[in-house]
């Protein structure tokens, strides 16, 4: 079987993120096949659609992909950049989750709010909602600023 891209599956095509065009996708971003969907000051929505590798046994989609979720999304938030090209980036100290109901298909939409910390450390609360806007999983994270993510002008990125 050639590597073509007629002859990859859909869930392993090229993927990129358009709103972090001045960095290439993580690869564990590649395989989660996350979007960063909204970006602001104090604020990110992620976007995913769930795909097989997202389901555990009974068919629904993992814990350990909401928590990705709600981890990722958090960190986001408390991270906006304001310069172009330069990034943040910040370490999870704690995350608490919450699951409240379940999802098999369709796209979630995670949503992270900074609510508050100091030069240092951010404290965020994230939701993650199934398209029907119904509440699948809460959470609460701690980050901490990596060395120059505590200036939101960041720091420039490296290729």
């Amino acid at each position: 079987m050639s590597n073509s891209p007629s002859s990859l599956h859909p869930e392993d095509e090229p993927f990129t993120d358009p709103l972090l065009a001045s960095e290439d996708p993580s690869g564990f971003q590649r395989t989660m096949r996350y979007r960063l969907a909204e970006w602001e000051p104090d604020r990110a929505v992620l976007a995913m659609e769930i795909l097989p590798r997202h389901l555990n046994r009974a068919g629904v989609v993992h814990g350990g992909v909401l928590a990705t979720l709600l981890d990722t999304v958090g960190g986001f938030a408390g991270t906006y950049c304001t310069v172009p090209g330069n990034k943040r980036g910040a370490v999870t100290l704690s995350l608490t989750t919450t699951f409240l109901s379940q999802a098999s298909s369709g796209t979630l939409r995670a949503v992270g709010k900074r609510r508050g910390g100091g030069r240092k450390i951010f404290m965020v609360t994230c939701e993650v909602f199934d398209d029907q806007d119904k509440l699948v999983a809460i959470g609460e994270g701690t980050y901490r600023y990596r060395s120059g993510g505590e200036d939101p002008s960041g720091v420039p990125v490296i290729r």
